[in-house]
């Protein structure tokens, strides 16, 4: 399953949520302020950090970058994918779960 997650973590617990109930080889795809979620060196850093190991995570480069955030900020591990990804990612996983 492909989750979207488009809301910040500072603001929502989308992301939380997401992550424990995402099984194991699910996608999750973090895009519009859901991106913050991918910056090291915050509160939630450990958090996705530890999902990378059995998830696979991404970060819509687009919104990175009408953002501001460059890629080297991001957790290790978090691949970023362009608008092409994204739909590679919806067709690659039977259902798609966004979590708004």
């Amino acid at each position: 399953m492909l989750h979207t997650v488009n809301k910040s973590p500072f603001e929502s617990a989308s992301l939380k949520v997401c992550l424990g109930l995402a099984k194991p080889g699910s996608d999750i795809l973090l895009i519009e302020d859901g991106i913050y979620g991918a910056l090291a060196g915050t509160i939630h850093t450990a958090m996705l950090a530890e999902a990378t190991s059995a998830i696979s995570v991404y970060a819509l480069g687009p919104d990175l970058k009408a953002r501001g955030l460059p890629e080297d900020r991001l957790i290790p591990g978090i691949k970023v994918v362009g608008y092409d990804g994204f739909v590679e990612l919806a067709c690659a996983n039977d259902k798609v779960q966004s979590w708004l």
